[in-house]
């Protein structure tokens, strides 16, 4: 019944630079401009999925926040997004809500984290989603909107708000948007939802709480134990300077790294196996960047590995054509909170 009544407030403004003025001064926007979402605007994004303004699409876990349709909807119109990105958009608020996701803890945490979204599947194209040049950051509307949506509705349904319930140190620019498809039909490798158990064939959404990436490179080499030495070598440094705690990590991986595993014949299996035995430390290492308190509190000789098995390891290929490049993500808190993939 897309025809029920909006429950959201309503005001009477001018225009959309009054808008925009009255969401900032009510503190319902994260600092950029927003499409003002209007009646009409909510109810097209609504029949996009057929689903009544009242419909509960999800339950945040430890406060129990309902959050209806119509909320995620006007998130996306806010965001500046189109209605065919709705399924998209309820997938990711799905899957943020599942209890090993700890949302709350990653929005309430000093440690800044943001939801890094990976994208599988037909919707990819048919949303034109964003999956080679400048992958991580700008370039395409579904990508920024998308991610930006599941801020809006962490922001003006849940109340993660900095300062309040969002006590993030310093955050980081993922926390605007930090979304991207795999480039399934230039990778060498399966998609990522495919062997996270969603059927072949279908689209689906993974989601990981996330610190900052940081880019590696290395072009000196068509050995892949080298390519992911250096990708482990930037775990390890993570391990050191951030969180030594165990979890998934994810890793993208541009295409003349992907090239290099192919004519190698290196699966993501193979990546994940590799990585596994080399991002590890030593708590003594800790000495080494200031941590030595805390390295003398328990065995120093005591052996930390980034992933609990192999398969914490989330592989996405993704990136522009040229550059020996790659990025690590790192998690917020280890195994505190866990990727999680739902289906569109």
């Amino acid at each position: 019944m897309t025809d029920q009544a909006l429950a959201s407030s309503s005001w009477e403004v001018g225009d959309a630079f009054e808008a925009n003025e009255l969401y900032q001064r009510e503190g319902l926007t994260d600092g950029l401009p927003v499409v003002p979402p209007t009646e009409g605007l909510v109810r097209r994004f609504l029949e996009a999925v057929g689903l009544a303004p009242a419909d509960v699409v999800a339950i945040e876990p430890v406060r129990r926040r309902r959050i209806t349709a119509e909320k995620v909807a006007i998130a996306a119109v806010m965001a500046g997004g189109l209605p065919e990105y709705m399924p998209v958009v309820l997938a990711l608020v799905r899957a943020v809500a599942a209890p090993e996701f700890g949302l709350h803890g990653c929005t309430a945490s000093t440690g800044g984290s943001a939801p890094f979204v990976v994208v599988n599947g037909p919707i990819r194209r048919r949303i034109g989603m964003h999956a080679t040049h400048n992958a991580l950051a700008n370039g395409s509307r579904a990508n920024a909107t998308i991610g930006r949506a599941l801020r809006l509705v962490v922001l003006n349904v849940l109340g993660g708000v900095p300062g309040q319930l969002d006590r993030s140190t310093l955050g980081h620019p993922g926390k605007f948007t930090f979304c991207l498809a795999e480039d399934e039909e230039g990778s060498p490798w399966p998609p990522l939802a495919l062997e996270r158990g969603v059927r072949a064939g279908a689209s689906a959404v993974t989601v990981l709480a996330v610190e900052s990436p940081h880019q590696v490179m290395n072009e000196w080499t068509h050995d892949p134990r080298e390519i992911f030495d250096t990708y482990a070598a930037a775990i390890r440094a993570n391990m050191l300077t951030y969180s030594i705690w165990e979890g998934n990590y994810a890793i993208v991986v541009a295409k003349q790294h992907q090239q290099i595993c192919a004519a190698a014949q290196w699966s993501k299996q193979n990546v994940r196996d590799y990585i596994f035995e080399k991002a590890r430390v030593v708590r003594g290492e800790w000495r080494s960047v200031g941590k030595a308190n805390v390295a003398g509190g328990k065995d120093e000789d005591r052996v930390h590995c980034a992933l609990r098995t192999p398969e914490d390891l989330l592989v996405v290929a993704a990136g522009g054509p040229a550059g020996a490049f790659g990025a690590i993500v790192p998690p917020w808190y280890g195994k505190k909170s866990l990727a999680v993939t739902m289906p569109v």
